[in-house]
C-alpha cells in the first residue's frame, strides 16, 4: 500500500512545486515595474518643479523691468508656477511609495539638468556660434553625464520592496543599525551646529552638511508617510497607528529647518555652488540613511551595487560640470545708490526698475542667475567728484555726478 501510494504523492506534490517556482519571476517583474513607476514619477516631478521655479523667476524679472505696479503674487505667471510647483512636489512625494529611497533620491539631478537646458534655451543674450560652444560645452557634457548616470541609477537601482505598514516601520525604527546611525548623525549634527553658531564657521560644506543630515531624515519620513498612505488607499488602513503621526511631524519639522539653513546658505554663497555641493552631500547621506533604515541593498549582488555607485559618481560629475559653467560674479564696485538721491526712485518703489538692490537675488530656477539680465538692470558705476567751497555760509552739495565721456573743465586761476 505504501509503495502504491508513493507515486500518487509525488504526482500531487509536483504541481505545487511548479507553482512555487512560477511565483518568483512574477514578483521580480512586479517589483521592477514598481521601480519604473517610482522613477518616472520622480523624473516627472523634478521636471515640473524646474519649470515652475523658472516661471516664477520670469515673473519676478518681468515685473522688475516694467512699470507694472502689481505685486508678483497678483500675476498669472507666478500662480501658474506655484500650481506646477505643488504638482511636481506631489509627484516626487508619491514616487517614494513605489520605489526604494536610494533610487529616488539621486534622481534630483533631473532638476539640475532641466534648469541648465531652460537657462540655455531661454537666454536673452546673443552669442556667436564659437562663443556659444565655448561657454556651454561644459553644460552639454555635464547634461550628457548626468543622463548616463540617471540611466545607470534606474537600471541597477536597489530592488527591495516591502509594504509600509505600521509594524514594519516600527521594527525598522528600533533596529540596532538605525539606532547606531541616528547616534552618529546626532553627534555630527550637534558638532556642526556648535561650530556654525559659536565659532562662526560659515563654510559652505558645514551649512550644507547640516542640510544633508536634516534632509536624510526628511526623505526617510517622507517614504514612511507616503507608503502608509498608499497602503491605506489599497484597503489596509494605517492612519490609526501613532507612528504615522510621529513620522509626519518629523517630516514637517526637518523640512522647515532644512529650508532655514538653505536660505542662510543662499545669502552667503552662489546658487551654483549650493546646487552642486548640496546635491552631492544630500544624495550621499540620504542613500546611507535609506540603506540603514529600509535595508535597500539587502540581497543585491556586488555587480548591481558597484554599477549603482558608478551611476551616482557619473551623476555627481555631471551636476558639477553643469553648475561649474556659470559666469563668475562681478566684483563689487562703488556706485551711487539712487534711493539716496532726493526725488529718485528705486526698483522697490512702485515696481519701477531704476536701481536694483545688490542683495536681491533671482537665483532660483535656471542656473544662469543674474547673468541673463539686461544691462539696464545692473548698477552703473559713476565717478564722484568732491568739491571744496571756501564760503562757510553756503552749504556745499554732498557730491556731483559727471557723465561718462565728459571731462572736468579746468578752472582759470589768476596770478
Amino acid at each position: 500500500m505504501e509503495g502504491g501510494n508513493s507515486p500518487n504523492l509525488q504526482l500531487q506534490q509536483l504541481p505545487l512545486a511548479t507553482a512555487a517556482v512560477s511565483v518568483q519571476p512574477h514578483t521580480d517583474s512586479f517589483s521592477y515595474k514598481e521601480n519604473l513607476i517610482g522613477a518616472l514619477l520622480a523624473i516627472f516631478g523634478h521636471l515640473v518643479i524646474s519649470i515652475a521655479l523658472n516661471l516664477q523667476k520670469y515673473s519676478h524679472i518681468r515685473l522688475a523691468g516694467s512699470k507694472d505696479p502689481r505685486a508678483y503674487f497678483k500675476t498669472k505667471t507666478w500662480w501658474c508656477g506655484l500650481f506646477l510647483l505643488v504638482l511636481g512636489e506631489l509627484g516626487v512625494f508619491s514616487s517614494y511609495a513605489f520605489a526604494p529611497l536610494s533610487l529616488i533620491v539621486p534622481l534630483s539631478a533631473v532638476s539640475v539638468i532641466a534648469s541648465a537646458i531652460i537657462g540655455i534655451i531661454f537666454i536673452k543674450e546673443k552669442w556667436k556660434p564659437k562663443d556659444f560652444l565655448r561657454r556651454y560645452v561644459l553644460s552639454f557634457v555635464g547634461c550628457g553625464l548626468a543622463i548616463v548616470g540617471t540611466y545607470l541609477l534606474i537600471t541597477f537601482g536597489p530592488n527591495s520592496h516591502e509594504k509600509m505598514t505600521g509594524e514594519n516601520i516600527t521594527r525598522h525604527l528600533v533596529s540596532w543599525p538605525f539606532l547606531l546611525y541616528m547616534l552618529v548623525e546626532i553627534v555630527m549634527f550637534c558638532l556642526l551646529l556648535y561650530f556654525y553658531k559659536e565659532k562662526n564657521a560659515n563654510y559652505i560644506v558645514v551649512i550644507l552638511l547640516l542640510v544633508a543630515l536634516l534632509g536624510s531624515m526628511t526623505v526617510v519620513t517622507v517614504k514612511a508617510v507616503a507608503g502608509m498612505i498608499v497602503v491605506s488607499i489599497q484597503g489596509n488602513l494605517q492612519l490609526d497607528y501613532p507612528i504615522f503621526y510621529i513620522m509626519l511631524v518629523c517630516m514637517i519639522a526637518t523640512a522647515i529647518f532644512q529650508a532655514t539653513f538653505l536660505a542662510q546658505a543662499s545669502q552667503l554663497y552662489d546658487s551654483s555652488q549650493i546646487a552642486s555641493i548640496g546635491y552631492i552631500l544630500s544624495t550621499t547621506v540620504a542613500i546611507t540613511a535609506g540603506a540603514t533604515f529600509y535595508l535597500d541593498f539587502t540581497g543585491e549582488d556586488v555587480l548591481h551595487i558597484c554599477m549603482f555607485a558608478l551611476g551616482c559618481l557619473i551623476a555627481f560629475l555631471g551636476v558639477f560640470l553643469i553648475t561649474r559653467n556659470r559666469k563668475k560674479s562681478v566684483p563689487f564696485e562703488p556706485y551711487i545708490s539712487m534711493d539716496a538721491m532726493p526725488g529718485m526712485q528705486n526698483m522697490h518703489d512702485k515696481g519701477i526698475a531704476v536701481q536694483p538692490d545688490l542683495k536681491a537675488s533671482f537665483s532660483y530656477g535656471a542656473l544662469e542667475n543674474n547673468d541673463n539680465m539686461p544691462e539696464i538692470y545692473t548698477p552703473a558705476t559713476l565717478p564722484i567728484v568732491q568739491e571744496q567751497h571756501g564760503s562757510k555760509g553756503v552749504s556745499a552739495p554732498p557730491y556731483r555726478v559727471l557723465e561718462h565721456g565728459k571731462k572736468e573743465p579746468l578752472l582759470e586761476t589768476g596770478t
